[in-house]
């Protein structure tokens, strides 16, 4: 393989007549599913199932940039199905959220198998697998687990409340919200099939649903747990293993390669959807944070749970907040200062002396003891944790501190409340040789997303995911474009004469947002920086217009959306959670606005610590970190505008850095071809057009 085909450079189509047997096998089910279901082939669809097929033969990792509209989904499943009537082992999807998730297992999926299912030799088996947390544990439901009030799926607020009876039901009903959602949830469990919290609807809040599930540190494990054989987890763990095609999550993906864990079956090839997601969720998954009242909960806990000692953990704790005083919030680039560093030896030697003693000795399976286990693992995590930071600089990871914002209204600016107490954050500084390790070295990985490249370079990404420098495997990276026509269809328009943005919006981007709402008539999915951000301009806007102005927060995000969606002239303001996902075709998103370009944060300890790593090895950090986050994210935003063929509109950025600051060309050559402008009144002239329509 070329060095430009490694760094990202589109390779040609293999021949037709040479190419391989799975590839031809996937185009003949591509052609039987397209038929089947009344559909049109896409030339970026059959693209990407003859390179998906071809990689899969060859063993050779392929990345995969395939626009909106190109039928990503189809053009994967395909050749997994394809690839299933030959392998003895599973093939993985993993997705970054459960709405793909759910789209896959509950639409996709299953109308592509109807289709060929004439062209199958066999049935093909699929299975849905995620994290333990996802499904009710029948021995907690059964009262075999204490039921703490916890903020978090090991940790209350560093207390560990009693145990406490399922909240109270009188005559008029559950004692309170939360009591009624556990008693709706008892309820769910004598009934379900799956134990899936997705499949329960109306949902429960996160505090509920605690109640009723267990993490895999709590989890008793099969051998000791009374009920596993009528385990929900397990289950699915099973049919997972017996499964042609699973379908599972970042996070899962990340714990199997970094952690080495067996929590998904033994696979050969494994497809990673929404890959601009991979890195985040990875390092997401594998960080830790450790403060002073976790200590203490995981002290509390072993009393009460396995009537031990805890003098010496007690000690620790105290030792160890004294200690948290004094650090400030922020990287620890100098290393640990002495006496955190003494305190948290001292919190790791109690920890590992009291999960020693909280051993339960010739126990039988009988006698399994949740609440025991609950307390183990807590303790179990203190150790990990503090073992973990003290090994930080060795292990080349990241350590910070961290505490709440003393943020007051008015103010403009969150600063960390340096009064709190301290939590301590540990992550990886790179994750990129852990993922070639874990994933690449054995499986055949395809990445794909509509933003892989910027510009026509895959290198970026190909190389925050460990597969650049000496010894990196061999891939190819594609784009087989989009059905979209992009410059006829949309138009990019950065504010070129406002000032440079600064912290909150300011009075000048707030009139340039007005006027193209105005020229618009509505019709705005307002993508902002922060969620100040965006409620300040909406408080701002609405008594200026005539239409309504909606604003993340004030409802479900669902709900939110498909208002928005409904209502071809109500607007719609959010933060991230709006800036990928979100797909509303149709005039109801005709003006797309970004208020800022979404670099990280100039205070984000972990990107600042890689920024500075990069710079140390000789590199541009700026571009290698910031900016290439920023194209994504970017690129992500941008792709909400035109979702179908028939789809009109503009994307305005309030950011004059797009159009003025040097890097500005990279950061746009991640977007989509739209027709181009700086003038104010050429774009609000398209906008006014549009509304007329």
């Amino acid at each position: 393989m070329t060095d430009s085909t490694r760094s990202g450079a589109a390779v040609a189509a293999p021949d037709a007549a040479r190419a391989s047997p799975e590839s031809r096998r996937a185009l003949e089910l591509l052609d039987a599913a397209v038929a089947a279901m009344g559909g049109e082939m896409r030339a970026g669809q059959h693209e990407m199932v003859r390179q998906v097929s071809e990689a899969i033969h060859t063993g050779d990792h392929l990345l995969v940039q395939a626009g909106t509209g190109t039928g990503k989904s189809l053009a994967y499943l395909v050749p997994l199905i394809a690839h299933a009537m030959d392998s003895d082992r599973p093939s993985v999807v993993s997705t970054a959220t459960l709405a793909l998730q759910a789209q896959i297992v509950g639409r996709d999926l299953p109308r592509l198998l109807e289709a060929v299912r004439p062209a199958l030799t066999r049935p093909v088996d699929v299975a849905l697998l995620k994290g333990r947390s996802n499904y009710a544990c029948l021995h907690k439901t059964g009262g075999g687990f204490p039921e703490e009030d916890a903020p978090d799926a090991l940790f209350s607020l560093g207390e560990d409340a009693a145990p406490h009876p399922t909240p109270a039901v009188g005559a008029g009903g559950a004692a309170s919200a939360l009591g009624r959602e556990v008693v709706r949830l008892r309820e769910w469990v004598e009934d379900t099939a799956t134990g899936d919290r997705d499949d329960l609807v109306p949902g429960v809040s996160d505090r509920a649903w605690r109640q009723v599930s267990v993490s895999s540190m709590e989890c008793l494990g099969a051998a000791r747990c009374p009920v596993a054989q009528e385990c929900f987890s397990e289950k699915a763990r099973a049919a997972a293993a017996d499964a042609d095609i699973i379908i599972t999550n970042h996070a899962m993906l990340a714990i199997s390669a970094f952690e080495g864990l067996a929590v998904l079956p033994e696979y050969d090839v494994v497809v990673i959807d929404e890959a601009h997601e991979l890195h985040d969720r990875v390092t997401g998954a594998v960080s830790g944070q450790l403060s002073a009242s976790m200590v203490s909960a995981a002290a509390t806990g072993l009393r009460r749970h396995a009537s031990i000692a805890t003098t010496a953990l007690d000690s620790a704790a105290t030792a160890f907040e004294a200690a948290s005083e004094l650090v400030p919030s922020g990287l620890l680039p100098g290393g640990l200062p002495e006496d955190l560093e003494q305190a948290l030896a001292q919190v790791r030697d109690a920890a590992r002396a009291a999960l020693s003693d909280s051993k339960a000795e010739g126990k039988s399976e009988a006698d399994a003891d949740g609440g025991r286990q609950m307390a183990r693992s807590r303790a179990s995590l203190v150790f990990e944790l503090a073992e973990r930071i003290l090994a930080a600089s060795d292990l080349r990871e990241v350590v910070w501190a961290s505490r709440p914002s003393s943020f007051t209204p008015g103010s403009g600016y969150a600063p960390p409340d340096e009064s709190a107490p301290a939590t301590f954050n540990v992550a990886p500084l790179s994750v990129a040789g852990r993922l070639r390790e874990g994933l690449f070295e054995d499986h055949t990985v395809i990445l794909t997303s509509a933003t892989l490249a910027i510009g026509s370079e895959f290198g970026p990404v190909a190389g925050s995911l460990g597969l650049s420098g000496p010894g990196a495997p061999a891939w190819t990276g594609i784009d087989v474009g989009s059905p979209f026509d992009y410059p006829r269809q949309g138009v990019l328009y950065v504010a070129k004469d406002l000032p440079k943005p600064e912290r909150g919006s300011s009075d000048a981007q707030l009139a340039e947002l007005l006027t193209l709402l105005q020229a618009s008539r509505g019709g705005a999915l307002g993508l902002f920086s922060s969620k100040r951000a965006a409620e300040e301009a909406a408080e701002a806007l609405r008594p200026k217009v005539d239409f309504e102005i909606l604003c993340q927060g004030e409802s479900s995000l669902a709900a939110l959306v498909t208002q928005f969606a409904d209502e071809p002239d109500t607007c719609l303001f959010g933060t991230m959670s709006l800036w990928q996902g979100v797909d509303v075709p149709g005039a109801s998103c005709r003006l797309v606005v970004i208020d800022r370009i979404p670099f990280p944060r100039p205070d984000d300890p972990l990107m600042t610590a890689r920024t500075r790593d990069v710079a140390r090895n000789g590199g541009n950090g700026f571009m290698s970190v910031s900016a290439t986050h920023a194209a994504v994210r970017l690129a992500q935003g941008a792709g909400r505008l035109i979702r179908a063929a028939g789809d009109r509109g503009v994307v305005a950025v309030l950011d004059s850095r797009l159009a003025t600051a040097r890097y500005g060309g990279f950061l746009r050559s991640a977007l989509p071809p739209f027709w181009a402008t700086t003038d104010r009144a050429t774009v609000t002239g398209i906008l006014e057009r549009l509304s007329a329509r």
